[in-house]
């Protein structure tokens, strides 16, 4: 009994770390084979951690001399069939476009992390949340979406962290995390299990991956498709498959829907803002709710249309001049108005501000 329970305490056991900490051990404990990157802030404890913990693993750490650099170093370790990750923040992210569209088209898994920062250009250093469309309308060149996973607390940032690696391998693409210089910098206690790593690791196995042809055929991996037609077969798989996950993975949060005459929705750091505001309505006898995409792509539509069968308003919350709107407009379907509020280029909403908003709304 005795030996039961000091495994239980071990087990939950909890590490104060940074947002950008626990990415980078939460890679490692995923069987992160190989990192490249290239420093930009907010995201620079990530690289640096990794490029201590890598190397003491005996695992591949490259600081590259470029953005550019970093995504293609990331492609041909995929390629090769390792697990890959880059971290960057917004302008790094922009520069990786390219890379992460042939990943696409060579269908090569690769975790890809944006910690942002305002923008556009070079913008400043301050925690943001305008890099929405990249991430979910694909970002690069050709018909195709990325997972994108946002996390809105340590803890649950090195959970999707792992879970990243998984849904990359499992699909065959690149999964994004999507936080923010908030979620990168702050501190807050993280479970040592989800940072230990796993017997269980999920490691899918890859036999179109460039590993020698002793033993087998030669694999081809390419995006270059110029017989009439072979393109289109192929971006048509493409599409089942995002169907797929569509099905299988959305993932969302709400909070006190029920009876909501008005939804807050908010994503990473605004929904935390936003539970506050929503807890401080409820207060005054409001009846607010939030729901929070975990995944921003695929978006949780339907849970949106659900609530908007009883919901008089919705209030769209962003650190950004609003993205992520037009995405609630198409899930509501003029079913109710939907209504924004934000704070672009590093600004930071407070609950008192967002209540404020929602006073006038009801």
């Amino acid at each position: 009994m005795k030996r039961r329970q000091k495994t239980e305490n071990r087990r939950q056991k909890t590490v104060l770390m940074t947002g950008n900490d626990a990415i980078a051990e939460a890679a490692v404990a995923a069987g992160c084979d190989f990192y490249a990157g290239y420093p930009i802030t907010p995201q620079n404890e990530l690289i640096a951690h990794m490029s201590k913990r890598m190397v003491e693993e005996n695992r591949v750490f490259i600081q590259s001399e470029s953005e550019l650099a970093a995504i293609n170093m990331v492609f041909g370790a995929s390629v090769a069939g390792a697990r890959a990750m880059t971290s960057s923040s917004s302008p790094g992210i922009s520069l990786k476009q390219e890379g992460i569209s042939y990943l696409v088209g060579c269908e090569l898994p690769a975790v890809i992390v944006n910690i942002m920062r305002g923008g556009p250009g070079l913008g400043n250093i301050a925690p943001a949340q305008s890099d929405y469309f990249q991430a979910t309308r694909g970002g690069g060149h050709g018909d195709y979406r990325t997972i994108a996973l946002a996390p809105s607390s340590v803890e649950e940032a090195a959970k999707l962290t792992r879970l990243a690696f998984d849904l990359a391998d499992e699909y065959r693409g690149p999964v994004l995390i999507i936080g923010d210089g908030i979620l990168g910098q702050m501190m807050e206690p993280v479970q040592s299990s989800v940072l230990s790593p796993q017997p269980s690791i999920k490691r899918i196995k890859k036999p179109w991956a460039l590993t020698g042809a002793k033993n087998r055929k030669p694999n081809i991996i390419r995006s270059l498709y110029l017989k009439p037609g072979s393109l289109e077969e192929f971006n048509n798989k493409l599409q089942k498959k995002y169907e797929e996950i569509k099905k299988k993975h959305t993932m969302l949060e709400k909070v006190l829907c029920d009876d909501a005459e008005l939804v807050i929705v908010a994503y990473g750091t605004s929904s935390r803002i936003g539970k506050a505001a929503v807890q401080s309505l409820r207060g005054v006898k409001k009846k607010a709710g939030l729901i929070r995409p975990i995944t921003l792509w695929p978006f949780p539509e339907e849970a949106i249309k659900h609530a908007a069968k009883k919901a008089k308003a919705f209030l769209v919350v962003e650190m950004s001049s609003g993205q992520m709107v037009e995405d609630v407009q198409l899930a509501v379907g003029g079913k109710c108005p939907v209504h924004f509020y934000g704070r672009p280029g590093g600004g930071v909403p407070t609950p008192e501000e967002i209540e404020k908003q929602a006073l006038k709304l009801l």
